[in-house]
C-alpha cells in the first residue's frame, strides 16, 4: 500500500476537513479513554478550558470536545494532522473500511519528528498491526471477486435469457408471521400453519417491486428469499454475488461476499469452526495461516462489513434452533456443529451487524419466524415474461409463434412456465411436439442433419419456409393432464439420445417410452432411492455409469460440484427439477414390485397447503401422490405396460395397481373430514385421474365446498371445475373465504356448471374484483345465491356487480354486507330489484350507510310490489326479503329525529300494505312519537306495529294510548316500560284470537305507573266505549289508584276484564272494588292476587266479595284468588256459593294455606256442585288448587291429586275404590299429565303384591289406551304380568315400562313372551319406554326377538331405551327395526352402551335417515368420534322439526363441534341443545355466535364440562345476546374463569330461568356483573355459582342485588373461599343464598 500511495500527492488537512463530520460521529461512539488520549496530542492551551472544567468532557460535553479537537487538528500542520490520524485508525474502532483505508493512506506510516511536546498516544507496535490486517482483508476481497466471476460464468453458460436483478419480480412479505392464523378452513390438526409451495400464502399479492430494490436496505438486517423450486434462487444469488464482484448491486464491494450453499453444507458432519467454515469449504486464502488469522480478526472486529449468502435452506438436512432466550456470543475458537453456526449467525450469536440473505422455499419460513427482518417472495413469470422466454428459445419467427401459441392452450404448461426451470423443460417438451408434427407431415421419417441429428427448431422453420406447409397447434395433441405432460417430457429428452431414430413410422411417446425401457427403468429406481432416502444429490459411484453417461447426454441429469469432508472437490449428480425425480418415483411406484401395497399407501397421501413446526422436514414438493393418480388413469395403461416389461410385470397387474390408486383415491373422496386446502389437492388429483365416477363423489358427501385463506391459481379453479362439472347435482357450493386469485381464476371459475351458491368473504376482494366477477355471473346458469361479504366493495363495485347480476334471472339470495357500498351503493343494489323476479333475500347490512339508505329502500318498495320484509337493525343489519306480496318492515335501532321520522314516515305512507312494521330501538322522546302517530292513518298496516325500546316515559305512553280513542283500526295496545321496553299497537287483522264485535284491549303492565299516570292515561282514553280488556297489573297504583279507576268505570260501558293485580292494592281495595263493580254487567273477569294480609280471621271479607260478584255478575266466567293467605275456612265457605256462580268458568285458589283438609274439601265440589267439572289440587312444591266449571252438555269429571303419600297399596286402592264407585272413571293417574283412557301409576312404590288387584282394573277397561308403570319395582313377576294382559288391550297405543324387564336377560321364555305382547298391540302403539335393562346377556332368540318386535310397531312414535345395556348383535338388530319405523318423533338412547365400535355406531345413525319428523333425539354416552358425528352432521339438516339433541358423554373434538354446529342451522325449530362433557373449544364457540343468531327457539343450552377457554367466552356472550327465548344455561366447568361477558349477556335474554356457572373458579369480578345484571333477568329463579373463588365482598354483592329479585329462588354458593362466620351470617339475611352441597 506505502509503494501505491504517496502521503504528499493529496493534502492530509483537506481531507480531515472533507471527512470530519463522519470523524466527528465516529469520535462520538469511542470510549472517554480514546478521547483523552487522543487530546493529549494538542497543546495544553488548546483545550485548557476543558481541563479546568472536568464536567465538560462529560457526555454532555463530549461534542464540544471532539469539535474543538477536530478544528485544532484541520488547521494544525501536516505532520501533526498525519499522526493525529493515524492514531484515530490505529486506537478507534467500527470505522468503515473505505474511510479508514482513506485516512490510513494519506496519515502514511511516518512517525518522527512529532512537534507535539507529549508523547505519542500508540506506539510504533501497535499502529503496524492494523495496516497488515487491511491488507489481507482486501486480498482475500480480491480473491473472493475473482472465485464468484469464475462461478458465473460457469453457471450462465448456455442460458436461454439473460439475468438482471431489476427485471426479477418479488412480492415483499411481513416477516415473524408465527402468531398469525391463516388458516380459518375448519379441519384437523394442520390449522395454523403455514403453507408450503407451490401455492404457499402469506396475504394477497398485491405489492410487487424489483428485487434489485428490495434489496435495497438489506445492510445489518437478515433478509429472506422464499421461492419455489425452480424459481432461479440459486442463480439470482450468484448474480447478486457477480454484481458485488463488478461493484454493482446494493451489497457495498468493500464487504466481504460469502455465498454457502446448504447442499454443501449436508455433507459436513463433524463440528468447526467459523474460520474452517470460511475456509476449508468456501474459498481459502493466499497468504497462509497469517492471512487467515487477520482476515478472521478483522472480520470478528468489523462483522457488519461481511455479507452472508446461505442458499436452499429448504434442502438443508437439519434444522435452525431458535435462541428466543438471552442471546450470548457463541465462542468462535470451540467447534461448533453447522447447524449452530448458522443458527448463531441468524440469532447474531455470531458476527451481530452482519449482512445475511437466506434462500428456501415458501414452507420452510416457519423455522426463521422471529429471526426474519425482511421476507420477500418471488413472483413467478407472467405471459409476457414466459412469451419472451419461448421466443429467445425458438428463436425462428413461425415456430416461436406456433409454440407460444401452443403453450397458452394449455392449462398445466403455463402453469409450469411461471417457474423458470420448468419452462426450459416445458420449451423442450414444445420442440419436440412440433418435430413430431412436422415428422407426421414429412411421411413419418424423422429429418436428419449430416452429423446424425435431428433437426432443431430453426431447421423446421427453415424447412417451412420453403414450400412445406406451416404447423398448427391445433393439429396436435396437447397433455390433458400434468401426468402426461410429464410423461411426453420424459419423450421429449429420450428423443435427444444420440441414437435414437424411426423405422419410417410416426415417432409417439409410447414409442419412445419402449425405446428406453431399461434406461428409465435405472432412472425410476435411483429416483425411488433417493424418495426414500430424502436425496436429491448423487454422487458418481451410486449412479450406474452407462445410466449416468446417458443421463448427461439427453440433459435429465444436471452436474454440481461440492466439496467433500475432507475438503476435496467431487462430483454430484441431480435431476434437472424436483418434480422430476418424483415422476420418476411415481412410474417406480407403477411399474416395479419393488414397491409394495403398503408403501404405495403410505406415500399416498393428500398434502394440506398449512404446514406446522411439527411436520416433518423434507425436501421434495409432495407431488408423488399427484403423478400416481395420474399414471392410474386408462390414458396411462399401455406406457405403464411398457415399462413394467422390464421389471417381468404383465398388463394385469399394472392395471391391478391402477385399480387400487383408484381404491385410495374414492376413500379418500367418500370422506367428509378434509379440510378446504386437501379438497383441493383431492379435485387436482381426480383431475389427474380423469375419472368421472370418482368425481362425482367428491361433491356427493360435500355439497358446499369451504377454501379459506389459500392462494388460488388458475389451475387450481381448473381443477375445481373437472369435479364440479361431473357432478350428477346442480345445488353445489363454493365459498372463497380470503383466498388470493389472480383475476383469471374468475374467467376460469366461469367453466363450473351446477353451482348454485357462490361466496366470497375477504378485504382482499375490492372493486377490480367484482367487476370483473360481474362479466362472468351470466355464465353461472345455476346460480341461486351470491354472496359478496366482508369485503372491500364500493358504490363502483356494486354498480358492476349490478349489471352482472340483473342477467342472472334465477338468482334469489345476495349478501353483499360488510363491504362499504355506502347509500350510493345500496341504492346501485335496489336498482336491480325489479328485474329479478325470483329474488327472496338481499343483505346490506354493516355498509357505513346512514337512514337515507333505509329511505331508499322503504320507496323501492312502492315500485317493487314483491318485497315482503325490510329489517333495519342500526348499523348491524339491513335487510330486504321478498315474496308474493308486500308484508313487514323492520328498522331496528334507527334514532331518528323529528324531521327524519317525518321522511321516513312519508315514504313509508307510499308503500303498498304491510303486515306489520318494526321500528324497534329507536328510543325515541314524545315529540317523535307523535310525529309517527300523526302520520299513521296514512300507513297501509294490517296485523301489527312494533316500536320496543323506543318509548322511555308516562308522556310517550300517553301519546300511544291516545290512538285508541283517535284512530279506530286500533284494537290493541300493549306497552311495558320496564326492561324490557316492549310496546306493539295491533289491528284487526293482527289478533291472536278474532273477536266477534268491535272490541278494543289496552295492556299497560310493568309500567311504574302512579296514581297520577293513571289520571292522563285515562283523560287521553276519551269515551273509548269499545275498550273490553284493561291490564294495569304490575304498577304502583295502590288503593289510591284503583279509586281512580273506579272512578272512570262508567266511560268503559264494555268494559269485560280488569286486571289490577300487583299493584300494592290490599283487602280494603278489594272491598271497595267489588262495592263499586256491582252495577257493572259486562264485567266476566276479576284478578286478585298478592295480597299480602292475613284474613284467615276474617274470611267474610272475601265472602262478601265474592258473593256480591255473584248476585250481580251472571257473566262472570273467572275469579282469581291466588296468593291471598286464604285458610282452608275461608275456602269452605267461599266454595259454598258455587252452585250460584253459573257462569263461572275457572276459580283459581293457588298458593294460599291448603292443608289436606282444604284439599278433600276442594275435591268434594266434584259431588256436591254439579257445575264442576273438574278439580287440580297439588299440595307439593308448586301448590296449585283449580276448580274447572262445566261449559257444555258433557257430563265427564276430572280429579287430579298430585301427592306423595299417596303409594304401593294406597295408589292400588284408591284406582279400585274410584272405579268402583263409579264406572264411568276414564282416568286415574298420579302425575302432572292428564289423558283419557290412561292408566298411570308412576313412582308409587307398586310391587308384585298389587299385581292381581290391578289386572282386575286393567281388564275392566277394554278401552284403556295408555299403561304407564314407571319408576316401580316390578320384577320377573311383572313381566309375566304384561305379557298375559297385554294381549287383552286392543285399543293401547303407549306402554311405558321397562324396570320389569331388568331381570329378563335369564328367562328366554319371558322374551318370547314379551315378543309376542308386542306384536300383538303393535299396530296400535305409539309410545315405548323401556328403562335400566340389561339385554346384553339375553339368551338367544329371545332378546333379539323382543328388539325385532319393535320394527313391527311402524306408527311407534316415541321410543324410549335409556340405560338399556344393549350388544353389539342387540344393536345391530334394533338398527333394521328402527329403518321400519318411521314415524318415530322421540328417540332416547342414552347409555345404550358401554363402549361402541364404529360401526354399530354408523348402523345406528344411518337407521334414522328416514325420520323426517323426528323431533328428539338423545344419544348421551355413546363415546362417537369423529366418524359417528361425521355421519350425525349428515342426517341433522333432514330433521326440519328437531326441538331436542342432546350428544353428552361423546368424544365431539372441538372441529367437529363447529361442523356440528353448522349443520343445526338447518333445525330452525331447535329448542334444546346439550353438549356435556365433550371436547369442544373455542372453534366451537366462535361458531355459537354465527349460528345462534338463527336458532330463535333456543331455550335450553348446556355445554359443561368442556373447554371454551378465555376466547371462547367471548364468543359465546355473543351468542348469548341473540337467544332471546334462552331459559335455562349450564356452563359447569368450561375451563376459564373469565366468564363475565358471559353473565353481562344475559341481560339480554328477558326469559332466563336457570344459570349453571359452577366449578369454574370465577372471582369477585363474575359475582359483581351477577349482582349487575340480576335486576333485569325477573324471571330467574336459580343460579349456580358453586366450586368457585368468590370471597365475602362478591357474595354480598349478590346479597344486596336479592333485594331487586323477587322471582330469584336459590344462589348456589357451596365450597368457595368464604368463612363459616360470613356463611352464617350471610345465610340468615337471605335464605335463598344456599352455601351446603346439596
Amino acid at each position: 500500500m506505502d509503494e501505491e500511495v504517496n502521503p504528499d500527492h493529496e493534502n492530509v488537512n483537506s481531507v480531515l476537513a472533507q471527512d470530519s463530520i463522519e470523524l466527528f460521529h465516529i469520535l462520538s461512539s469511542q470510549s472517554h479513554s480514546v478521547i483523552m488520549e487522543l487530546c493529549q496530542m494538542m497543546p495544553s492551551e488548546a483545550w485548557r478550558q476543558y481541563q479546568l472544567d472536568p464536567s465538560s468532557s462529560s457526555a454532555a460535553g463530549r461534542p464540544e470536545l471532539i469539535k474543538t479537537m477536530l478544528d485544532y487538528f484541520r488547521s494544525a500542520s501536516a505532520r501533526k494532522c498525519r499522526n493525529f490520524l493515524q492514531s484515530v485508525c490505529f486506537s478507534c474502532e467500527n470505522i468503515p473500511m473505505l474511510l479508514e483505508s482513506r485516512l490510513m493512506s494519506v496519515a502514511g506510516y511516518d512517525n518522527n519528528g512529532c512537534e507535539s511536546s507529549r508523547p505519542a498516544v500508540t506506539s510504533l507496535e501497535q499502529r503496524l498491526i492494523k495496516r497488515p490486517r487491511i491488507d489481507h482483508w482486501e486480498q482475500y476481497i480480491s480473491e473472493v471477486k475473482k472465485f464468484l466471476l469464475k462461478r458465473w460464468e460457469r453457471l450462465t453458460a448456455g442460458l436461454v435469457r439473460e439475468v438482471q436483478l431489476e427485471n426479477v419480480w418479488v412480492s415483499p412479505r411481513a416477516a415473524n408471521r408465527s402468531r398469525d392464523r391463516p388458516d380459518q378452513t375448519p379441519g384437523s390438526a394442520d390449522r395454523g400453519g403455514r403453507t408450503p409451495e407451490p401455492d404457499g400464502d402469506y396475504g394477497y399479492l398485491e405489492s410487487r417491486v424489483t428485487l434489485e430494490t428490495f434489496l435495497q436496505g438489506c445492510m445489518g438486517k437478515v433478509t429472506v428469499l422464499v421461492g419455489q423450486t425452480g424459481s432461479g434462487k440459486t442463480l439470482l444469488t450468484s448474480c447478486l454475488g457477480q454484481q458485488w464482484a463488478s461493484g454493482l448491486g446494493p451489497i457495498p464491494s468493500s464487504f466481504v461476499f460469502v455465498l454457502l450453499e446448504f447442499r454443501q453444507l449436508n455433507l459436513l458432519s463433524h463440528p468447526l469452526s467459523l474460520s474452517e467454515l470460511l475456509f476449508q469449504y468456501y474459498l481459502p486464502p493466499t497468504g497462509g495461516e497469517d492471512a487467515k488469522r487477520a482476515i478472521i480478526d478483522y472480520l470478528l472486529t468489523n462483522p457488519e462489513q461481511s455479507c452472508w449468502v446461505l442458499d436452499g435452506y429448504d434442502e438443508f438436512h437439519g434444522k435452525l434452533s431458535r435462541q428466543e432466550v438471552q442471546r450470548k456470543p457463541l465462542h468462535l475458537e470451540d467447534p461448533l456443529p453447522v447447524a449452530d453456526l448458522i443458527s448463531g449467525l441468524l440469532n447474531r450469536q455470531i458476527l451481530p451487524g452482519s449482512t445475511v440473505l437466506v434462500t428456501c422455499r415458501v414452507r420452510d419460513l416457519i423455522d426463521l419466524d422471529g429471526i426474519s427482518d425482511k421476507v420477500g417472495q418471488l413472483l413467478g413469470w407472467d405471459q409476457d415474461e414466459i412469451k419472451e422466454y419461448v421466443d429467445n428459445f425458438f428463436g425462428a419467427k413461425a415456430l416461436r409463434e406456433q409454440a407460444a401459441q401452443l403453450l397458452l392452450s394449455s392449462r398445466h404448461l403455463l402453469a409450469m412456465s411461471s417457474i423458470p426451470a420448468l419452462c426450459n423443460i416445458c420449451c423442450i417438451c414444445l420442440e419436440h411436439l412440433l418435430l413430431q408434427c412436422r415428422d407426421k407431415d414429412t411421411g413419418g421419417a424423422p429429418m436428419k442433419q449430416e452429423d446424425g441429428k435431428r433437426k432443431g427448431s430453426k431447421d423446421v422453420i427453415m424447412d417451412g419456409t420453403n414450400g412445406r406447409p406451416q404447423l398448427t397447434p391445433t393439429s396436435l395433441q396437447v397433455p390433458a393432464t400434468l401426468t402426461q405432460v410429464y410423461l411426453t417430457v420424459l419423450a421429449s429428452f429420450l428423443s435427444r439420445a444420440p441414437n435414437h431414430g424411426g423405422d419410417g413410422n410416426a415417432v409417439t411417446t409410447l414409442t419412445i417410452l419402449s425405446q428406453y425401457q431399461s434406461e428409465l427403468c435405472e432412472l425410476s429406481q435411483l429416483a425411488w432411492r433417493g424418495l426414500e432416502e430424502s436425496k436429491i444429490l448423487f454422487l458418481k459411484e451410486e449412479i450406474p455409469q452407462e445410466v449416468l453417461k446417458f443421463s448427461l447426454k439427453i440433459g435429465l441429469l444436471s452436474q454440481v460440484e461440492l466439496r467433500r469432508q475432507d475438503g476435496i472437490l467431487a462430483n454430484a449428480y441431480c435431476f434437472i427439477h424436483l418434480t422430476v425425480q418424483e415422476f420418476l418415483a411415481a412410474l417406480r411406484i407403477m411399474t416395479s414390485n419393488d414397491v409394495n401395497d403398503a408403501q404405495l399407501k403410505k406415500r399416498f397421501s393428500l398434502k394440506t397447503r398449512w404446514t406446522t413446526k411439527s411436520d416433518q422436514k423434507t425436501v421434495f414438493t409432495d407431488s408423488l401422490y399427484l403423478y400416481v393418480c395420474g399414471l392410474a388413469s386408462s390414458e396411462c395403461t399401455p406406457a405403464l405396460v411398457e415399462l413394467a416389461k422390464v421389471s417381468g410385470r404383465a398388463q394385469s397387474w399394472v392395471q391391478k395397481r391402477q385399480d387400487l390408486v383408484l381404491t385410495l383415491l374414492k376413500t379418500m373422496c367418500n370422506s367428509n373430514t378434509l379440510t378446504g386446502p386437501k379438497i383441493l389437492q383431492l379435485c387436482h388429483s381426480v383431475q389427474e385421474s380423469q375419472n368421472h365416477q370418482l368425481a362425482k363423489q367428491v361433491f356427493g358427501v360435500r355439497p358446499k365446498l369451504e377454501l379459506r385463506n389459500i392462494w388460488l391459481l388458475p389451475n387450481d379453479i381448473e381443477a375445481l371445475a373437472f369435479v364440479v362439472n361431473s357432478a350428477d347435482h346442480n345445488d353445489i357450493g363454493l365459498d372463497f373465504g380470503a383466498c388470493s386469485m389472480e383475476l383469471e381464476c374468475l374467467i376460469v371459475l366461469a367453466r363450473c356448471q351446477g353451482i348454485h351458491n357462490l361466496s366470497f368473504h375477504s378485504r382482499k376482494y375490492g372493486d377490480r374484483f367484482a367487476e370483473k366477477l360481474s362479466s362472468v355471473l351470466p355464465k353461472f346458469t345455476s346460480l341461486r345465491k351470491l354472496e359478496f361479504s366482508g369485503a372491500s366493495l364500493t358504490a363502483t363495485g356494486a354498480a358492476s356487480l349490478a349489471s352482472g347480476l340483473q342477467e342472472c334471472p334465477h338468482i334469489t339470495d345476495i349478501n353483499v354486507s360488510d363491504n362499504n357500498l355506502r347509500d350510493e351503493g345500496i341504492s346501485r343494489i335496489a336498482e336491480i330489484f325489479t328485474k329479478l323476479q325470483n329474488l327472496s333475500n338481499v343483505a346490506l347490512g354493516r355498509n357505513s350507510t346512514t337512514l337515507n339508505a333505509v329511505d331508499c329502500l322503504i320507496k323501492t318498495m312502492s315500485s317493487c310490489l314483491n318485497i315482503q320484509h325490510v329489517h333495519a337493525e342500526g348499523i348491524k343489519d339491513l335487510t330486504v326479503t321478498f315474496f308474493q306480496k308486500s308484508d313487514m318492515n323492520s328498522l331496528l335501532n334507527q334514532n331518528w329525529n323529528k324531521s327524519e321520522m317525518q321522511k321516513l314516515a312519508e315514504s313509508l305512507a307510499q308503500c303498498p300494505a304491510l303486515s306489520v312494521l318494526d321500528l324497534s330501538g329507536g328510543q325515541w322522546d314524545e315529540d317523535i312519537l307523535r310525529t309517527l302517530t300523526e302520520f299513521l292513518p296514512k300507513f297501509s298496516i294490517t296485523d301489527k306495529l312494533i316500536i320496543n325500546d323506543s318509548c322511555s316515559s308516562v308522556e310517550g305512553l300517553v301519546v300511544l294510548t291516545a290512538l285508541l280513542s283517535d284512530y279506530p283500526p286500533v284494537m290493541e295496545l300493549h306497552v311495558r316500560l320496564q326492561v324490557p321496553v316492549k310496546v306493539s299497537i295491533v289491528f284487526a287483522r293482527g289478533r291472536e284470537k278474532p273477536a266477534s264485535g268491535i272490541s278494543k284491549s289496552l295492556c299497560l303492565s310493568f309500567c311504574n305507573l302512579y296514581p297520577a299516570d293513571l289520571e292522563s292515561v285515562l283523560r287521553c282514553l276519551g269515551t273509548s266505549s269499545d275498550l273490553t280488556m284493561l291490564d294495569l297489573s304490575s304498577n304502583c297504583l295502590g288503593n289510591k289508584g284503583l279509586k281512580k279507576l273506579l272512578d272512570f268505570l262508567p266511560r268503559l260501558s264494555k268494559i269485560q276484564e280488569i286486571n289490577a293485580s300487583k299493584n300494592d292494592i290490599n283487602m280494603e281495595g278489594v272491598v271497595m272494588l267489588a262495592a263499586a263493580l256491582c252495577s257493572y254487567n259486562t264485567l266476566t273477569e276479576i284478578h286478585i292476587s298478592k295480597l299480602y294480609y292475613c284474613i284467615s280471621a276474617n274470611y267474610s271479607t272475601v265472602f262478601k266479595v265474592v258473593t256480591e260478584h255473584v248476585h250481580v255478575h251472571a257473566l262472570m266466567c273467572s275469579v282469581r284468588l291466588s296468593q291471598c293467605s286464604l285458610t282452608d275456612k275461608a275456602i269452605k265457605n267461599l266454595l259454598k256459593v258455587l252452585p250460584e256462580m253459573t257462569s263461572l268458568q275457572r276459580l283459581n285458589l293457588s298458593n294460599n294455606r291448603l292443608t289436606q283438609q282444604g284439599l278433600l274439601a276442594v275435591a268434594s265440589t266434584l259431588c256436591t256442585c254439579a257445575n264442576v267439572s273438574g278439580v287440580e289440587v297439588s299440595l307439593g312444591e308448586e301448590e296449585r288448587c283449580l276448580i274447572w266449571f262445566r261449559q257444555n252438555e258433557t257430563r265427564e269429571k276430572t280429579l287430579s291429586i298430585e301427592e306423595r303419600w299417596i303409594s304401593a297399596e294406597k295408589a292400588v286402592g284408591l284406582m279400585l275404590h274410584c272405579l268402583q264407585l263409579n264406572s264411568n272413571i276414564q282416568t286415574v293417574r298420579k302425575n302432572e299429565f292428564l289423558l283419557s283412557l290412561c292408566f298411570s301409576l308412576v313412582d308409587c312404590a307398586v310391587n308384585v303384591y298389587q299385581l292381581a288387584a290391578i289386572e282386575s282394573v286393567i281388564l275392566s277397561c277394554p278401552f284403556l289406551t295408555e299403561l304407564e308403570f314407571s319408576h316401580n319395582s316390578l320384577g320377573v313377576e311383572g313381566a309375566e304380568f304384561l305379557c298375559s294382559v297385554l294381549p287383552r288391550l286392543p285399543n293401547l297405543t303407549s306402554l311405558s315400562d321397562v324396570t320389569v324387564l331388568e331381570t329378563l336377560s335369564q328367562n328366554m321364555n319371558l322374551y318370547l313372551g314379551c315378543c309376542k305382547m308386542l306384536h300383538t298391540v303393535n299396530k296400535h302403539l305409539f309410545t315405548m319406554e323401556l328403562f335400566c335393562c340389561s339385554l346384553s346377556h339375553c339368551v338367544l332368540p329371545g332378546g333379539l326377538q323382543l328388539i325385532e318386535a319393535l320394527g313391527q310397531c311402524v306408527i311407534l312414535e316415541d321410543l324410549c331405551l335409556d340405560s338399556v345395556a344393549l350388544n353389539e348383535e342387540s344393536r345391530m338388530c334394533l338398527a333394521r327395526a328402527l329403518k321400519h319405523i318411521n314415524s318415530i318423533r322421540r328417540l332416547r338412547l342414552n347409555e345404550i352402551v358401554t363402549a361402541m365400535d364404529n360401526l354399530s355406531v354408523l348402523d345406528l345413525l344411518a337407521a334414522t335417515k328416514g325420520h323426517a319428523h323426528l323431533e328428539q333425539i338423545e344419544l348421551g354416552g355413546w363415546r362417537m368420534a369423529c366418524r359417528g358425528i361425521e355421519e350425525l352432521n349428515r342426517l341433522i339438516p333432514n330433521w326440519k322439526e328437531l326441538r331436542k339433541i342432546k350428544l353428552s358423554k361423546n368424544l365431539i373434538s372441538d372441529q367437529s363441534g363447529e361442523k356440528l354446529l353448522e349443520a343445526l342451522k338447518a333445525c330452525s325449530h331447535l329448542e334444546e341443545l346439550c353438549l356435556s362433557d365433550n371436547k369442544l373449544g373455542i372453534l366451537t364457540a366462535a361458531r355459537m355466535a354465527l349460528i345462534f343468531p338463527s336458532l330463535t327457539h333456543l331455550s335450553v343450552l348446556d355445554i359443561s364440562l368442556n373447554h371454551i377457554d378465555h376466547e371462547g367466552s367471548n364468543s359465546l356472550s355473543k351468542a348469548i345476546m341473540c337467544m332471546k327465548n334462552l331459559k335455562k344455561i349450564n356452563l359447569t366447568s368450561v375451563g376459564t374463569s373469565e366468564l363475565r361477558p358471559v353473565v353481562a349477556s344475559l341481560a339480554h335474554c328477558p326469559l332466563i330461568q336457570e344459570v349453571g356457572l359452577g366449578w369454574n373458579n370465577c372471582r369477585d369480578e363474575v359475582a359483581l356483573e351477577v349482582a349487575r345484571v340480576l335486576p333485569f333477568c325477573h324471571t330467574l329463579t336459580q343460579i349456580d355459582l358453586e366450586c368457585n373463588s368468590l370471597s365475602v365482598s362478591g357474595a354480598e354483592a349478590l346479597l344486596k342485588a336479592l333485594r331487586f329479585c323477587p322471582a330469584l329462588q336459590l344462589i348456589r354458593l357451596w365450597k368457595n373461599k368464604i368463612s363459616d362466620g360470613d356463611v352464617h351470617r350471610l345465610g340468615l339475611r337471605d335464605r335463598r343464598m344456599n352455601f351446603s352441597s346439596t
